[in-house]
């Protein structure tokens, strides 16, 4: 009697994976996606899920790492409270440090007002055998500057190049990313799909844990006022940069657990497509290999020889 073949990682996450993810095929509303999501899981399986993909994370990344052949960039936008720092904590637990970087970006400096706005990005690009995490990314470019006109207005480009500047960002945002991973970079985008309900309540809880209320600031209750327009952008950005080769995740944010379920789902499929391997050594290293044992096989012997 045959046995069945057996699936896939990518298999069996697909349904923490595929209803979630956007590659720019048919059409794309927001609203559509629940931010409430759980899939078919409670908290307690979904916690089990999310410490079996660290494992496979830790294993993917030593293998990525020895192999220096693919990179993996991963971007991260969210709302304000949207849970992005606290999912790169849960999830990249137990990464080595050496072959992982987080970027976070905040408003740009006078420096990087003075070049294009990709410019801060490319510097921090991982490079082979990495994985780079984006907290906030090149698209806060066509987010908080179309929100906040005045803040483009500070990247003091000629007048004439602003006409079409949304419409133009996002093609070369598209163009960047194709370019990134025809040069080995696999790009992971998720976007943290929260409710304006939930936001509040994250707010109030930072107001009450003195741990947290470092991470609070009038301007989030500014920007929180500018909801409806924030989400109107969202939507334009997924589905004017969303492509097969760049895929956004809509990642339902409210459950914090969830989320971290998908993100860790998308991030080991995709890692794992890569048929990653430890590198095999050569004829003339294996041979070398063999001298260096014998040397350190007599040096043992002559070190017990001396003991007695």
């Amino acid at each position: 009697m045959s046995k069945k073949p057996s699936k896939s990682l990518a298999q069996e996450l697909d349904r923490y994976i595929t209803p979630f993810r956007y590659d720019g095929s048919g059409k794309f509303h927001l609203k559509d996606h629940k931010t409430d999501a759980k899939g078919d899981l409670d908290k307690e399986k979904g916690q089990e899920l999310l410490d079996a993909n660290k494992k496979r994370l830790i294993a993917f990344q030593e293998k990525l790492y020895a192999q220096d052949r693919w990179s993996v960039l991963i971007v991260f936008q969210a709302m304000d409270a949207g849970g992005k720092d606290s999912a790169i904590k849960a999830i990249f637990e137990g990464i080595n440090p050496q072959g992982c970087e987080v970027s976070a970006f905040k408003a740009p400096s006078s420096k990087e007002l003075d070049h294009d706005f990709l410019w801060r990005h490319v510097i921090a690009l991982p490079e082979r055998g990495h994985i780079g995490i984006f907290n906030r990314s090149h698209y806060e470019e066509c987010l908080v500057t179309r929100v906040h006109p005045e803040i483009l207005a500070k990247e003091k480009l000629p007048q004439k190049l602003v006409k079409n500047i949304w419409k133009e960002r996002f093609e070369d945002i598209s163009a960047f990313e194709r370019y990134l991973s025809r040069n080995g970079t696999v790009v992971l985008k998720f976007f943290l799909n929260l409710s304006k309900d939930e936001q509040r309540e994250r707010f109030l809880d930072r107001l009450e844990d003195p741990s947290k209320q470092w991470k609070f600031s009038m301007d989030d209750i500014k920007e929180r006022a500018l909801w409806p327009r924030y989400q109107a952008v969202y939507q334009d950005i997924v589905r004017h940069t969303a492509t097969p080769h760049a895929p956004w995740y809509v990642v339902p944010a409210d459950h914090k657990w969830f989320a971290r379920v998908v993100i860790g789902s998308a991030i080991v499929a995709a890692l794992e497509k890569l048929d990653l391997r430890f590198p095999r050594a050569d004829k003339v290293s294996r041979e070398e290999f063999g001298e260096v044992r014998n040397v350190l096989e007599k040096e043992g012997k002559g070190s017990k020889g001396r003991a007695k």
